[in-house]
């Protein structure tokens, strides 16, 4: 069964989709810097990533000077937490470079 889930690319790209494994999100040129899950706040623009990738592990997002991510999240604040929670993330948005495509 399909799961919102998330990677970072060894190319900084943030990329999210339904899938039932993290893999299927790879391109074949590509390595991954681990993943996870994900989900919408759409009331206060929140994008949380959280948990790790079975395939991958947590991502690793110091390996990316820039983090590329969908000109489609612009405007939402991006969140992880290890374990699912909003207050105690890192807050991707603002503690690194993010590009939107």
């Amino acid at each position: 069964m399909s799961q919102p889930k998330f990677i970072l690319t060894n190319k900084g790209e943030l990329r999210l989709g339904m899938v039932n494994r993290h893999y299927e999100l790879l391109k074949a040129d590509e390595h991954c810097y681990g993943g996870g899950y994900y989900e919408f706040d759409y009331l206060s623009n929140h994008l949380l990533l959280w948990g790790f990738s079975t395939d991958f592990g947590k991502p690793r997002w110091e390996k990316c000077q820039v983090i590329n991510v969908s000109t489609n999240y612009r405007g939402f604040r991006i969140i992880y937490s290890t374990w699912r929670e909003w207050e105690t993330g890192i807050n991707i948005s603002t503690d690194h470079e993010v590009s939107y495509f």
